[in-house]
């Protein structure tokens, strides 16, 4: 049997995420942990598993195998009730239920399709979102009846697209009352967001609001379950978005933010009356970075944040900084009691579980290089590491005074090995990883390079963690190249001034230190041929690339640019505006970083993609680019994707997706073409 290739490992492993437990919760006395996993590295139907800690014994809770009787969906969420008793979870469009230790899941006959199920903390009911409205069902299916359906065409109730800033578990509109008698409900009016610019082939488009345009209308409710509906009230003009909110032991909050996200409050919420009480207000000329989990409240009262001082993001408590200077706060993951579980680095490429304590304040959980996290409830600590070992990374649950337990995974291998460095670059240390093809030797001839960045704010790509994006890199060199790739300023992991240093300027920091970490990379290893150069990029990374041979064509020679941004107010408003201001403010900033603009200037060989069923980037981005170059008289190649949402790989397309980026790359940077000399490019 033939050994199956790395791309067509991606599509049958989900990019190596199947077989991997995650999202971890331990009931109250910490004896038992919940997880989701697939029973095989390549099974697409996540089961719901429970561990019992003193005996070691796994079992399935749900199966959707045997629900179903077949194995296309699986589950791939699930919340419970403050007990970890009774568990709800999506299932096929359909609302299901299971109570931990006993008895066989059951389907709660609702109105469909559903979404985003939550149990009351008594868990007596399920609110669930179905078509807009926020539903209440007993567990048995009784009593089942709207607490909140949309009045216009255009508006959804518990959809708070905004809230994921500060949220752990992604987008999230309704929070129920500690004693499950109230929920907390945001309404989203879109009616007045202009839709997306359409192409022809082009799928779905989402109605969020592009840079400079009117956004949603969003708002705040208070339901008793049998009465009307009570607005909270803030100064919704100064503050439009809403980033967070919830309902802890101490009342109903919310999060909310200027439109120039340079203030940011954390909100009491009177649950009687709507009124607002300012508990805390953050500040800053650029933009108050949101931090997943922040802000919160101890069970005692106290309040969670964080401030930037002197190049370190701490966690603070009361005001106060509780966390040493240099150690970047990253997020949040919990409370329990007046103990906060976190995550932060004092190395970039490393992000580490710590734990604040009153009585002995900050102390790291975890020692090995990797990215890790991890939950914790009564003394028990699950924690994940993800680093050298693979995709996947590994996981365990750690007690007082007994041995670690480790929860198994069944993610595959990849069938392709690593052969990489890890660097640090420049005066700035640049944090960068250069691969090479397994087969070359130091000294045995000079490779073509390519440059394999994301560069933005969005992420990094040089950590400790090997993911999929690393076996990418890996394959590119396979083919027959050096691939450096190195995170430069704007991205995030060290600190509040080096993400700030792109305030104003998307492009210009970004690519001046990619041309470092080239330039570096080659003084330390003379095998890599600056003759012949070439970047890939995909999102940010490609605009990056864009820019790169649009800019520094005497440094890259080629590029490939997939789901870019081309035109920044054809962009979410939410996160350019942060980078760049509003565009009716500062439409120089947008004209610099146009990547539109500078079309004419193109004198490099770029291949442009675009999924037509990008609901992230909209795909005239790449359109509109490909006008200009043919309006300038630039030749290029463009391949758009039908069906094909923001990231391909994985999809059923991959290995196709990336021979035809090898074979554009080959075909101008292969052994027997020569790079026109620097003096010549641009010459028309």
């Amino acid at each position: 049997m033939a050994t199956p290739s790395l791309p067509e490992q991606f599509v049958r492993t989900g990019r190596f995420t199947r077989g991997v437990p995650d999202r971890f919760t331990v009931t109250p006395d910490g004896a038992t942990v919940l997880f989701l996993r697939a029973r095989t590295g390549d099974d697409p139907a996540p089961c719901l598993w429970a561990l019992d800690l003193e005996s070691g014994t796994e079992w399935v809770l749900a199966d959707p195998v045997r629900l179903l009787g077949h194995r296309r969906v699986g589950i791939e969420s699930y919340t419970t009730d403050r007990s970890v008793d009774l568990i709800a979870f999506v299932l096929d469009g359909g609302l299901w239920a299971v109570r931990r230790g006993r008895g066989r899941p059951w389907r709660i006959a609702v109105h469909g399709p559903v979404s985003d199920p939550r149990p009351d903390p008594s868990g007596r009911r399920i609110a669930y979102v179905s078509r807009g409205a926020l539903r209440v069902t007993a567990v048995d299916g009784t009593g089942d009846r709207a607490l909140a359906e949309p009045d216009g065409p255009h508006v959804e109730f518990a959809a708070a697209e905004h809230t994921a800033c500060t949220s752990l578990d992604g987008p999230r509109g309704h929070w129920w009352s500690p004693d499950g008698t109230r929920t907390l409900i945001a309404r989203t009016d879109s009616a007045s967001v202009p839709p997306w610019p359409a192409i022809a082939g082009e799928g779905p488009k989402p109605r969020y609001p592009a840079a400079g345009c009117v956004g949603p209308d969003v708002t705040l409710w208070v339901s008793d379950l049998n009465g009307p509906l009570t607005v909270v009230r803030w100064d919704r003009k100064a503050f439009e978005y809403v980033v967070g909110a919830g309902w802890d032991p101490h009342g109903p909050y919310a999060v909310v933010q200027s439109r120039d996200q340079c203030t940011v409050r954390f909100l009491a919420i009177d649950p009687d009356h709507g009124r607002t009480t300012v508990l805390d207000e953050q500040l800053d000329d650029r933009w108050v970075h949101l931090v997943p989990g922040l802000p919160a409240r101890t069970a005692s009262g106290g309040l969670l944040a964080h401030t930037d001082l002197r190049g370190t993001r701490h966690l603070t408590v009361d005001g106060a900084p509780v966390t040493p200077p240099g150690l970047q706060l990253r997020a949040v993951l919990g409370t329990d009691g007046d103990q906060v579980l976190f995550t932060a680095s004092d190395e970039p490429t490393e992000t580490h579980l710590w734990r604040y304590r009153p009585a002995d304040g900050a102390r790291r959980l975890t020692v090995d290089p990797g990215v890790h996290f991890g939950v914790c409830r009564g003394g028990t600590l699950v924690r994940v590491g993800r680093g050298a070992d693979g995709p996947g990374g590994r996981a365990e649950v750690v007690r007082d005074g007994k041995p670690a337990a480790a929860v198994t995974s069944f993610a595959e291998r990849p069938v392709l090995g690593l052969h990489m460095t890890r660097l640090v670059l420049g005066p700035r240390g640049l944090r960068a990883r250069l691969h090479f093809p397994s087969w070359h030797r130091p000294g045995s001839g000079p490779l073509p390079v390519l440059a394999d960045p994301y560069g933005g704010a969005g992420g990094q790509r040089v950590t400790a963690e090997v993911d999929w994006k690393v076996l990418v890199s890996q394959w590119f060199a396979e083919q027959g190249f050096a691939v450096p790739a190195a995170d430069g300023r704007g991205t995030p992991g060290r600190g509040p001034d080096w993400e700030r240093e792109i305030h104003g300027d998307l492009f210009g920091p970004a690519l001046d230190d990619q041309v470092t970490a080239l330039h570096e990379a080659a003084r330390l290893h003379p095998d890599l041929d600056l003759g012949r150069v070439g970047i890939r990029g995909w999102s940010f990374g490609a605009g990056l690339a864009t820019a790169a041979v649009l800019r520094r064509p005497d440094v890259f020679h080629v590029a490939v640019a997939g789901a870019g941004v081309t035109d920044q107010r054809l962009y979410d408003a939410h996160w350019r505006e942060r980078f760049l201001g509003h565009p009716d403010r500062y439409p120089h900033r947008y004209e610099a970083c146009s990547l539109i603009r500078e079309a004419p200037n193109l004198a490099r060989p770029l291949l442009l993609i675009h999924g037509l069923a990008d609901l992230k980037v909209p795909p005239a981005n790449t359109v509109r680019l490909s006008d200009a170059l043919h309006a300038a008289c630039r030749p290029h190649e463009v391949l758009l994707l039908p069906g094909i949402g923001h990231q391909p790989m994985g999809t059923a397309i991959s290995e196709e997706l990336m021979d035809r980026q090898m074979g554009f790359l080959w075909r101008h940077l292969g052994p027997r073409r020569a790079i026109a000399a620097a003096s010549g490019v641009g010459d028309g």
